[in-house]
């Protein structure tokens, strides 16, 4: 598990990835409960969690960005957003000026850009990291996330409940500072010799005339004499690439699937079931947000493990066959104990269907093309928004029992319906994403 760890700009890069994941995690949670509890509206609630992922839609654009500037640039730019837009929040409450708009508009901001910190992250360790320990590194990466949802919950609740939002949001600024600082270390400051992206298994002859020489971060350099591909042009070629891959469409599918009805239950939506289903307080809700970053926990040393016994794209259906089965008794429960065990039940299998289904993609996938098609894969997250907006109005007019079934349910028959309709290239041991 720790042979990744020898890789210079991994391990640079997995300490700025924890640093921002549990800034993340602490700031979703503190503001969510403020939005609820300003509000009193369970909409109010859901518009605040999907305007998180609203940037998925101009994922692939970061993709194509990623490709021709490489990803150091982007990391540098992205995460010293993230510290901006905290350091706003912190003056607006040190002033007494938060309110549930400004929140909004500062979740809007910050959600055009988040969605992609996950397309930087697995193009780079795709990268940097040999074949065989690329299941293995995507596990350990996943860690940070899973830790953050953790720490990040359970310290941003007890930092409010003890000292305020403005300390909260001071150690806030600081983790994105952190976060900043590691992340422009993963590019060494001496310039290295362009060098040629090595074929690989699967790697096509135009796949590599396509990427060029490529720089130590990760960006194309064209040759001398060549004129700039249009972004457009490089985009519409990342979507004919995925339509003429099955293996592609089938985990694309199956990851917007996940984040349509599986994934709203357990973010976006767990202040109001923490308040309303179960009765408990901000400090309950880190116990609630803290139960399903465990199981995810657990599920990462898992993946991490690389020890897996069934292939990637097996293991990712029968998690997330797993996932929507604990959906559906969640939403019936009502006892605590019960509730949590589903919680860490949910989120080890969502760690144990995503990692191996990023590693399917990042398989699958062509040297010259991984930014764009993760960038790509990103579009999937669109599926959460679409699934909280479409959730807050049904729990007000059905109840979240009635809503959380539904979910369950057609997540459960639509995703029975992937793994048969691309069983070839997905179930059968046969197939390259099962290697």
């Amino acid at each position: 598990m720790l042979a990744p760890f020898r890789v210079r700009g991994f391990r640079f890069q997995w300490g700025g990835d924890l640093a921002m994941s549990w800034a993340a995690e602490m700031e979703i949670l503190i503001l969510g409960w403020y939005v609820l509890v300003e509000s009193g509206s369970v909409a109010t609630l859901a518009l605040f969690a999907a305007l998180q992922y609203a940037g998925s839609l101009v994922s692939p654009l970061f993709g194509v960005a990623g490709d021709r500037l490489g990803y150091a640039r982007l990391f540098w730019s992205t995460r010293a957003f993230y510290g901006l837009l905290a350091a706003i929040v912190l003056v607006m409450a040190w002033n007494d000026a938060l309110s549930p708009p400004a929140v909004l508009i500062v979740a809007s901001l910050a959600g055009m850009v988040r969605p992609s910190d996950m397309v930087m992250r697995y193009a780079v360790i795709a990268r940097v990291l040999p074949a065989n320990q690329l299941m293995g590194g995507l596990g350990i990466a996943r860690i940070t996330s899973d830790s953050a949802r953790i720490a990040g919950a359970l310290a941003g609740a007890s930092t409010v409940a003890a000292f305020g939002m403005v300390w909260a949001y001071t150690a806030i600024v600081l983790l994105y500072t952190l976060s900043f600082l590691l992340t422009m270390a993963i590019e060494p400051r001496k310039r290295r010799s362009m060098r040629k992206e090595g074929a690989g298994a699967g790697t096509s002859t135009d796949a590599n005339a396509a990427a060029g020489p490529t720089h130590q971060d990760g960006s194309v350099a064209l040759a001398t004499g060549e004129r700039p591909r249009s972004p457009l042009k490089d985009l519409r070629s990342a979507f004919a690439y995925v339509w003429g891959k099955p293996v592609l469409l089938g985990a694309f599918g199956l990851a917007f699937l996940v984040n349509l009805l599986a994934f709203p239950l357990f973010l976006g939506l767990l202040p109001y079931v923490a308040r309303q289903q179960y009765g408990l307080d901000q400090e309950g809700l880190s116990t609630l947000a803290a139960s399903f970053a465990f199981g995810g926990l657990l599920g990462s040393f898992l993946v991490g493990s690389n020890r897996l016994p069934l292939g990637a794209a097996r293991t990712m259906i029968v998690a997330a066959v797993v996932w929507f089965s604990a959906d559906l008794l969640f939403a019936f429960n009502r006892n605590l104990g019960l509730g949590v065990a589903l919680l860490i039940t949910a989120g080890l299998a969502s760690s144990v269907c995503l990692t191996p289904l990023a590693a399917v993609m990042l398989r699958g996938t062509d040297p010259a093309f991984r930014g764009r098609v993760m960038g790509m894969r990103m579009l999937a997250i669109w599926g959460l928004p679409l699934g909280l907006l479409c959730s807050g109005p049904l729990i007000e007019a059905h109840g979240f029992t009635l809503t959380a079934l539904s979910y369950s349910v057609l997540g459960l028959a639509l995703c029975l319906a992937i793994a048969l309709y691309w069983r070839e290239h997905l179930w059968s041991t046969r197939a390259i994403a099962n290697a």
